[in-house]
């Protein structure tokens, strides 16, 4: 899953708060009386969704395997923890189903040649990141249709759009969100709800952080490389993208400016995908 990224780090990290202050017509308090559920909750992109989410007025279910992190981000939000390893289904088929919001943004990473790929990291990666979706998706779809309103936001990844060497489990799983992500827009568009995803580029999170020695191993190369030479080589902005970025498009994907979306992958990928 995401780990977390420090609150006060980058040049991004007072961006929620300050966007609450100046968003005024823009949507602010757009989410008062909904319910929120974001995966992977605790910390990094999915700490970033769920503190956006509660500061446009919605109750926010923290979902994550890290029972100290999620408990104090429930606590400082007033939302509600949940303690869950998504990769067991029996545990994911416990959550709520009440949410109006659906953020699938839990996800782990794991880099190797695919003749030498682990079969059980594969499964355990397309468990956590596609059947648990999925699952939560049957759980909540049903309670979305019955009040005509729902947004589900799905955290995919440059990757769910391209692919790179190396991370045959990652870039499959992302591809197969987006094509539910798609499914779900098509199905649940005459009851009122949309189904899109948020595909960034690397983003500055410990999730990312650590892959930075595993790229060096598998390419050969020092630390220190890896991210002009791996992580940026691609795109025209020269920069990781924030967490807090990741989450502003999420708010704004449950605004009424975006009621018209549905289906669609928005890249945050400082240009990576116009190549």
């Amino acid at each position: 899953m995401h780990t977390s990224h420090r609150p006060g780090e980058g040049p991004y990290a007072a961006g929620v708060a300050r966007d609450a202050a100046d968003r005024g017509a823009a949507g602010a308090g757009c989410l008062a009386g909904r319910t929120a559920m974001v995966t992977g909750a605790a910390s990094g992109i999915g700490r970033a969704c769920a503190l956006a989410l509660s500061a446009e007025g919605a109750f926010v279910h923290v979902v994550d395997r890290s029972r100290a992190a999620a408990q104090q981000l429930a606590e400082e939000i007033g939302g509600a923890a949940h303690i869950v390893d998504l990769s067991v289904p029996e545990a994911v088929d416990t959550l709520p189903d009440d949410a109006d919001v659906l953020v699938n943004n839990a996800g782990l990473q794991h880099v190797a040649p695919l003749h030498s790929f682990p079969p059980e990291r594969f499964a355990l990666m397309q468990r956590v990141m596609v059947e648990a979706p999925f699952r939560l998706l049957r759980r909540t779809l049903p309670r979305m249709y019955e009040r005509g309103w729902g947004r589900v936001v799905n955290i995919s990844s440059v990757h769910g759009l391209r692919a790179s060497p190396y991370k045959s489990a990652y870039v499959a799983a992302k591809h197969a969100l987006e094509g539910l992500s798609k499914v779900v827009a098509l199905e649940a568009a005459a009851h009122g709800v949309t189904s899109n995803c948020v595909s960034p580029g690397y983003v500055r999170t410990p999730l990312v952080e650590e892959q930075i020695a595993a790229q060096a191993r598998t390419h050969g190369i020092p630390e220190d490389e890896v991210v002009s030479r791996v992580m940026l080589e691609r795109t025209a902005l020269k920069r990781l993208i924030e967490p807090e970025e990741v989450a502003r498009a999420v708010v704004w994907l449950c605004t009424p400016h975006a009621d018209g979306i549905t289906g669609i992958s928005l890249p945050l990928d400082g240009g990576w995908t116009i190549r």
